[in-house]
């Protein structure tokens, strides 16, 4: 027996609001009270509403990201176009600066504009932003959400923990032992995760590590310098670092040359991301490459399944990382 759709009129009768009504909410319309929206949401949720799919080919993907600055962003975006075209589909960008995703705009600008998925590369989607996406049939998928996701929230990310072990490996096999790490916020699961991966490659091998010498930052350029100028200062200071994101390595690259430390002779550098720039500073840099196209596709494929079969089970997916070895990183000099 094939079960029945619900219809907005099923919604009206229920809840004693109008189909015009319903239909406002549904599209994003403001002139619907506090009160009434909440009430409309909640009994589409919970009633299994779904909207009719639009056909193969037609509708589009909104992409909210944090900024439109700096190579991770527009890699990752490239790869969602990249997919998104080869299914026919077009893509909205929505630039959402908060990166905790409270910021319920996107979600209006989703509705309003009736799309059929949204791809996330803010950090977090607020429960009350993820019911009102689930009750108009949209679904959504993060990529490499800063925190810990619920499990019906579908996400794709890179194997940071692997990722901060291959990077530890790395230098302990060239014959390191003073290894510093600095990365991104304390808060952060990808930056967790590398440091993580980082403290069990040294401890495997017997290698303790100091924990004044594992900073948090922020990802960037200033992060890296600031704490590689007070690691640097020691009067023992590390042979090597190992940094959690390639604009932090750019910023530990600045901070030896204004402290005048030869890298690779004095102080070896390993990043994280494998940004364009990692092969046009001097020396190109050393770092692990996340696969950020291959993860755009992945979350564009995921979201797009979930379009089209809605009771689909929402993965978490990680995608491997890879080290790359440049001028960066050589044997301690002493």
């Amino acid at each position: 027996m094939v079960e029945r759709r619900v219809t907005l009129r099923d919604v009206a009768q229920r809840t004693g609001v109008s189909v015009t009504t319903i239909s406002k909410v549904l599209n994003g319309g403001s002139d619907v009270s506090p009160q009434t929206r909440a009430l409309v949401e909640d009994h589409l949720d919970r009633s299994g509403y779904r909207r009719r799919l639009a056909p193969v080919g037609t509708g589009y993907l909104q992409v909210v990201v944090p900024n439109l600055a700096g190579d991770w962003v527009s890699g990752i975006v490239s790869g969602i176009h990249d997919a998104a075209a080869r299914a026919c589909h077009g893509l909205s960008l929505v630039v959402n600066d908060d990166r905790e995703g409270a910021d319920p705009g996107w979600v209006d600008e989703a509705l309003r504009r009736n799309a059929i998925a949204v791809v996330v590369l803010v950090d977090a989607v607020p429960e009350a932003s993820r019911a009102r996406l689930r009750a108009r049939g949209i679904p959504f998928v993060l990529i490499d959400p800063a925190g810990d996701p619920t499990p019906d929230v579908p996400a794709v990310s890179a194997a940071n923990w692997s990722g901060g072990l291959e990077a530890a490996r790395h230098l302990l096999g060239l014959g390191h032992h003073r290894i510093a790490a600095v990365t991104g916020p304390a808060t952060s699961l990808p930056a967790i995760a590398r440091v993580d991966g980082f403290r069990a490659a040294m401890t495997s091998a017997g290698r303790t590590v100091r924990e004044d010498w594992v900073r948090f930052g922020d990802f960037s350029a200033e992060s890296g310098e600031r704490e590689a100028r007070s690691l640097l200062a020691a009067d023992e200071p590390p042979t090597a670092i190992f940094a959690g994101s390639d604009m932090q390595a750019v910023g530990v690259l600045d901070a030896a040359a204004a402290a005048g430390v030869a890298v690779p002779g004095e102080l070896s550098v390993v990043g994280f991301d494998d940004l364009t720039l990692a092969g046009y500073v001097r020396p190109r840099l050393t770092t692990v490459r996340q696969p950020l196209r291959e993860m755009a596709a992945q979350a564009t494929k995921t979201v797009l399944e979930l379009v089209a079969h809605p009771r689909l089970e929402r993965p978490r997916i990680e995608l491997a990382t890879r080290l790359v070895v440049r001028e960066s990183t050589a044997p301690p000099s002493r």
